[in-house]
């Protein structure tokens, strides 16, 4: 049976460049005794938007492990699937992020919510959440609202697991559920009702992605009040661990956290979550590796420097289009876009000091970096233009790759140590 390790990180690569960078972050985990083991995922938008296949994010993750000689394991996420876009990912991936965010609230049968009402007496009631010195109080209707929110959401999440298993055989994949592209949060007594479903439901998943509160943008750090998000995430490790000795779920079930690309400020809580709870967590860091392209475009400078401004000037002329679909993960204020003809003017230096996530930099501009985020499909269209030079680079992109994912992702979240 397939099963994740303790720690491990998602990885996007939008282009299928990346990969030896990539893993030579894990590499350098592995030498300091913690083994973090890497997904590559990429979304179905994401495969629509730049035309390729779910096979080519495959392709490059076996390369690089056969280049970089990794023994240890890794997988291909069909990230953020559904029944309507599974069946491209099922031969590439050996790991499936079922996304259920467009079915929560949508009612399940009233004789379904009657009952799991029913079934479950032991989820109303004072439960106490071991390690965390708190107690969750539920009541009966409190326990019928939710799953009248969330149980229909819950078996369409059994209906694609079971439409995997019949492709691939029972526990030949990871499956994980996703249910953080919601407006609202789910509190840990959410989770703990919501993860009994799961059982009840037959989906034996290793991870689960639930909405914290505030906000998870693109590319940039994390909005919102830190201690609070440090509560919520010790709870609902505290909840996945009651869940997992009440319903049988695998032991190994973990916290997701998505979006979770340069959330810097909630690292240290995220890393003594873990240390106090002796669990792991998936971070997934996907659209960080192709700003770093940008990055290492510009400072290579000449052409590709031009080209690297370029692909700022058409995504500032088209950024409604391409800020359309990432809008309730974005913040751009149109203000602090500096106009591509500025742009056109700026040094290597400028250029990413501007972009680089580094917010003691004066010059660090949150909203040029986050148009830039969701501007892929700009450098999509340039084809090859854009590919020969991420080839004639690829000695000082993969330095920014690989330092980006290493030093300001995993010896943070997962080794405690902070730049």
């Amino acid at each position: 049976m397939k099963t994740l390790s303790k720690f491990s990180i998602g990885v996007g690569d939008r282009f299928a460049h990346q990969g030896k960078a990539q893993l030579q972050a894990c590499v350098l985990a592995s030498k300091q005794g913690i083994e973090v083991v890497p997904v590559w995922n990429k979304s179905n938008r994401e495969h629509l938007i730049i035309g390729s296949e779910p096979s080519s994010t495959r392709a490059e993750a076996d390369a690089a492990v056969k280049a970089l000689g990794w023994t240890k394991p890794y997988f291909c996420d069909a990230d953020h699937i559904n029944l309507g876009t599974l069946d491209r990912f099922l031969d590439p991936c050996d790991f499936f992020t079922i996304d259920v965010a467009d079915y929560i609230g949508r009612p399940a049968e009233l004789s379904t919510i009657a009952a799991f009402t029913k079934n479950h007496p032991e989820l109303t009631g004072t439960i106490q959440l071991q390690g965390t010195g708190e107690t969750i109080v539920i009541t009966t209707d409190q326990l019928s609202r939710t799953a009248a929110k969330f149980l229909f959401a819950v078996q369409e999440a059994g209906k694609v697991y079971r439409k995997i298993e019949s492709a691939k055989g029972k526990g030949n994949f990871i499956a994980e559920i996703s249910m953080d592209e919601t407006d609202t949060a789910q509190t840990p007594a959410e989770l703990l009702i919501i993860l009994a479903a799961i059982a009840d439901e037959g989906v034996p998943i290793q991870t689960i992605a639930p909405k914290f509160s505030g906000r998870f943008n693109k590319g940039v750090d994390y909005v919102g009040d830190v201690s609070q998000f440090a509560r919520e995430m010790a709870l609902d490790m505290a909840a996945i661990r009651h869940a997992v000795a009440h319903y049988g779920l695998p032991a190994d079930l973990k916290l997701s956290v998505h979006s979770g690309s340069d959330k810097f400020s909630i690292y240290p809580a995220i890393h003594e979550s873990m240390r106090k709870f002796d669990t792991g967590v998936h971070l997934k860091t996907a659209g960080t590796t192709w700003l770093e392209e940008i990055i290492g475009l510009a400072e290579a400078g000449g052409p590709s420097l031009a080209l690297a401004k370029e692909i700022y000037a058409e995504a500032y002329a088209h950024r409604a289009e391409l800020c359309a679909p990432y809008a309730t993960v974005i913040d751009i204020d149109p203000k602090q876009l500096p106009a591509p003809a500025a742009v056109s003017g700026w040094t290597s230096d400028q250029f990413t000091s501007a972009l680089r996530h580094n917010p003691a930099d004066p010059a660090y501009n949150p909203s040029f970096r986050q148009l830039l985020h969701v501007g892929f499909k700009i450098a999509a269209k340039m084809g090859r233009r854009y590919l020969d030079l991420l080839e004639a680079d690829e000695a000082v992109i993969a330095r920014n790759v690989t330092e980006n994912l290493y030093n300001r992702h995993i010896a943070p979240v997962f080794l405690g140590r902070h730049p």
